[in-house]
């Protein structure tokens, strides 16, 4: 009489071991919103898409043009408030995932990026985001999860090379 041979311990870790991958290598779940409601008084408090950094954002339409205030520690970045409806509205017109890109002012950003868009003359404000001279960078970098917090985008959360679509 033939018995059937039960798997062997080799096989059952070798599908524990797939299993483990795919669940390492699966997004972990958007931020459905931030805490605060973007005043000077009380700010977004958001993460980087890496999730390895916290920042704050607040919109003030005191300035001219209005500015969405970036604190990230004792640096202070700002960008114009149009951003957040440009930057949706590319996205959707994009249709796709891209990539974040984020890089600082003094460095160039990689073609087809969120980076590359927030600077190029091509975006309606026809040049930079970035209102500081010295610190317009990182557009991709900060703007990001703002509009994930206000529900218009979803953004990847790798350590590296996230990408971002409209909602």
């Amino acid at each position: 009489m033939a018995t059937k041979a039960k798997p062997t311990i080799k096989k059952v870790a070798a599908k524990s071991k797939t299993a483990t991958k795919q669940k390492a290598s699966a997004k972990p779940a958007a931020k459905k919103s931030a805490q605060g409601n973007g005043t000077r008084e009380n700010p977004w408090k958001l993460k980087t898409p890496s999730g390895s950094s916290e920042y704050t954002m607040y919109r003030d339409d005191t300035l001219n043009p209005p500015a969405l205030v970036c604190q990230v520690g004792s640096t202070k970045l700002m960008y114009d408030a149009r951003a957040i409806d440009d930057l949706r509205a590319m996205l959707q017109a994009h249709g796709d995932w891209m990539p974040l890109g984020a890089a600082d002012e003094q460095k160039p950003a990689a073609e087809g990026t969120v980076e590359a868009w927030g600077r190029s003359s091509s975006n309606p404000l026809g040049g930079w985001y970035g209102l500081r001279k010295g610190f317009r960078g990182r557009f991709g970098m900060y703007m990001p999860p703002l509009l994930e917090a206000l529900g218009l985008a979803e953004v990847e959360h790798n350590a590296k090379n996230n990408r971002m679509r409209a909602k």
